[in-house]
């Protein structure tokens, strides 16, 4: 029997030879722009040897990370790219190729031919260590390679999983372009990750009809889109399109803060109406008749000839810059039939085409609608109560320039854009992540970006929370494109949330999602759950202290803290002289680091510290979710700092405040303060007297009494 040294040896052998053969094919891609006849075939050819060595991977890693003996003798090596040795033999398989699906389909109950998969654990292209699968003499689904790559430690990006894909996230990676795939799944099962995968598996099954650039992929904040970036170009896909869902709206100055009533409002279906009759509603009437100035001389067009050119105009499938361009032709033509000569760029038929079809902006419209109670009343006709109407009336700033934004209308924003201007970038395929959570307005946001219909969409409805979580995935797929059919395909395994964390969140699935089976947990992590109970004023020190046990054991930790405990626990860190990175300044990477639980999504790290959970059940009406979602952040230790019960069962979430004009609804004294704020600026923005007896009854029947909020007329103090 060859022994394990001997054999590693061997195979060590021909990584080398391998990288040799890598190497010299990367040193003939660099020498390959110099032979170019003329500057624009040596541009051409720089393009094509760039693609290529970025094609070969990055020079230090492992040539492969597996390798597969087929029954008929015959070995193949799979990697993440595909080498050649001089003559055009292949050395190894690429991971996306027919040649390697062995390696992830092949199980102990269905081998395919396969006998044995060999998984080598590198560093850089040197083998450490190797694991053989005999699959005729296995009955494990998830083999030891499998585990030792789930502990290694994280490092604030995302890695890819090629080398331990399993039968069943591979099903879903090679899955027909053409549909609708829902990848659902809970904590640690790897969802994130076979969705990228799929977009590399992708471009390379259809690399003649789609490039890097012809995908989308949309997070649900700036800090995941940092998380995944370095994942697809480790793959050799430079150029897909990676976004956060705020930043699918055009670039405006953000930060607006409005109450949780009005954005919820502004991210509903209805909305899209709403923009649309009031964008409509700028289009003007003609006087009865006409009189232009055109080349000296007077030109009068009758009135009912400039309405049918209206009409026409308003007709047509355009968007509505482009109608108005087809008005101005149109307009220009009735002179040139009157004069007998064009008018070309008339200032006088541009005057008249501006006052009947003025050009507009997203953000100059959309300003103009909010800051007018006459214009929203008029756009919002019965789809909206009167008031959710003054809800939404608000008073801009001074100057367009220094309008600043909230998150709620960027999707308005775009929503604008499109029916201004009409359809903006298009992709072949879009990846949507953690869409359980998104709103009607958002996903619209996403839908229109999507040309053929073609999405992968990724969440884990017992993780859906904020204003928008869903128990079921018939609400997220109404706002999406139905041109294929769809496919919700649940993955069971969690790889990466040891039992131990695991456990103690799924106790809270009965409270947060009662209809979400736990996943089958495939791994134990290095340590029980702690559970750290102290008074108040320890709090935020015992936080820190044993986020700095982990981080002093070579960890990434994150500390998922809720709002109220921030500041101390901040103070805390300075106090001790520690360093932390902070999710809310788009940061991720430090040994600490600082995340509220609504930042927590789709993230991993070595160690996670839960700060009082209590807490974080009370902050959002969905607080038991937001709860999991904290306590499955980690791929080894979890603890958990509290004043009270760990795993507040018990704990009421804060209830979400009705919508409309229901004489019911309950707002928390923040919210109130942060309404009667905002009806106060109504009243000092030049309403109408009459219109004031209206605001103050709103806060009469929306503010309970027992909050102590007066509801007397805010002052201007």
């Amino acid at each position: 029997m060859v022994s394990r040294s001997a054999d590693i040896a061997a195979e060590q052998a021909y990584f080398d030879a391998a990288a040799t053969q890598r190497d010299r094919r990367r040193d003939e891609l660099a020498r390959m722009p110099s032979a170019a006849a003329n500057g624009a075939a040596a541009a051409h050819l720089r393009r094509y040897a760039d693609a290529a060595v970025r094609a070969l991977g990055v020079a230090d890693h492992a040539v492969a990370f597996g390798r597969i003996d087929d029954e008929a003798g015959e070995t193949r090596y799979v990697g993440r790219h595909l080498i050649r040795d001089a003559d055009g033999e292949v050395l190894v398989v690429n991971w996306q190729a027919p040649a390697a699906t062995g390696w992830f389909e092949a199980t102990p109950d269905n081998p395919a031919g396969v006998r044995r998969k060999r998984a080598f654990t590198c560093t850089g292209n040197t083998i450490d260590d190797l694991t053989d699968t005999i699959l005729a003499e296995i009955a494990e689904a998830v083999d030891a390679h499998l585990l030792a790559e789930l502990s290694r430690g994280r490092t604030g990006t995302m890695r890819d999983i090629v080398a331990t894909i399993q039968a069943a996230q591979f099903a879903l990676i090679r899955a027909p372009r053409e549909q609708v795939l829902v990848i659902e799944g809970g904590p640690g099962t790897g969802k994130s990750a076979v969705a990228l995968h799929r977009v590399s598996w992708l471009l390379f099954q259809h690399r003649a009809e789609m490039s890097a650039q012809d995908v989308l992929v949309v997070g649900p904040h700036p800090t995941f889109v940092r998380y995944i970036g370095r994942l697809l170009p480790t793959l050799g896909d430079d150029g897909v399109d990676l976004r956060d869902v705020g930043r699918l709206a055009p670039d405006v100055p953000r930060g607006r803060v409005e109450p949780d009533a009005v954005a919820r409002i502004k991210g509903e279906a209805r909305m899209a109406g709403l923009l649309a009759r009031a964008l409509d509603a700028r289009v003007g009437a003609p006087d009865p008749a006409e009189r232009l100035l055109v080349g000296g001389r007077f030109v009068t067009l009758p009135g009912a000839e400039v309405a049918e050119a209206l009409a026409a105009a308003r007709a047509a499938a355009l968007p509505y810059a482009g109608r108005r361009r087809l008005l101005r032709d149109r307009l220009a033509t009735l002179v040139a039939d009157r004069t007998g000569v064009n008018p070309g760029r008339s200032d006088a038929v541009d005057n008249l085409a501006e006052r009947l079809w003025p050009q507009q902006t997203p953000t100059g419209l959309l300003r103009d609608l909010l800051g007018s109670s006459a214009r929203l009343r008029a756009a919002a006709g019965d789809a909206f109560s009167p008031a959710e109407v003054t809800a939404l009336h608000r008073r801009g700033a001074d100057r367009l320039s220094r309008e600043t934004w909230s998150a709620a209308d960027l999707p308005l924003l775009d929503e604008l854009a499109h029916l201004i201007d009409g359809p903006g970038r298009r992709y072949a395929h879009v990846v949507v992540d953690e869409a359980q959570d998104l709103s009607p307005m958002q996903l619209r946001a996403v839908a229109r970006r999507s040309a053929t219909g073609s999405l992968t969409v990724v969440g884990d409805l017992a993780q859906s929370t904020g204003a928008w979580a869903r128990d079921s995935w018939d609400e997220v797929l109404a706002h999406l494109p139905a041109v294929h059919p769809v496919e919700i395909a649940p993955l069971r395994y969690g790889y990466r949330v040891p039992r131990q964390a695991y456990t103690t969140a799924a106790a809270l699935l009965p409270v947060a999602a009662p209809g979400v089976a736990p996943v089958e947990v495939v791994r134990d992590g290095p340590a029980e759950t702690g559970v750290h109970r102290v008074g108040l004023a320890e709090l935020a020190g015992r936080a820190v202290a044993v986020a700095r046990e982990h981080a002093e054991a070579g960890r990434f930790v994150g500390v998922v803290c809720p709002a109220r405990q921030r500041r101390p626990v901040e103070a805390a860190l300075a106090a001790n002289g520690i360093a932390w990175s902070s999710a809310d300044r788009g940061e991720l990477g430090g040994a600490i680091n600082l995340i509220s639980p609504q930042e927590a999504k789709g993230l991993e790290f070595d160690a996670v510290v839960v700060v009082e959970p209590a807490e974080i059940v009370a902050g959002d009406e969905r607080g038991h979710r937001l709860l999991y979602v904290a306590l499955t952040r980690t791929i080894g230790h979890l603890d958990i700092v509290c004043t009270g019960d760990p795993v507040p069962l018990d704990a009421p979430a804060r209830p979400r405040p009705p919508l409309g004009d229901e004489a019911t609804a309950a707002f928390t004294r923040r919210e109130a303060r942060r309404l009667a704020e905002h009806l106060a600026g109504q009243l000092r923005g030049a309403a109408p007297p009459a219109f004031w007896a209206d605001v103050l009854a709103e806060v009469r029947a929306t503010l309970l009494p027992e909050d102590g909020v007066s509801s007397e007329p805010p002052t201007d103090g």
